[in-house]
């Protein structure tokens, strides 16, 4: 689950980022929380397609 924290944090590292640059730690750590937002953003999207249901074009006759 992606809390405020995760994104706060991320954000964070990419501001970093662009004024001094990241150690390798942090590099590894923008990494991660940026695969575990990516995950839960595909999660969510499955759901919400699972549940779509595609119905039949009605006869024009």
């Amino acid at each position: 689950m992606i809390t405020p924290e995760i994104i706060a944090r991320i954000n964070a590292l990419a501001k970093k980022q662009r004024e001094c640059g990241l150690t390798p730690e942090e590099c590894s750590e923008q990494a991660k929380l940026r695969r575990i937002y990516i995950d839960n953003i595909k999660s969510q999207l499955k759901i919400h397609l699972d549940c779509i249901e595609i119905a039949p074009c009605p006869d024009s006759n």
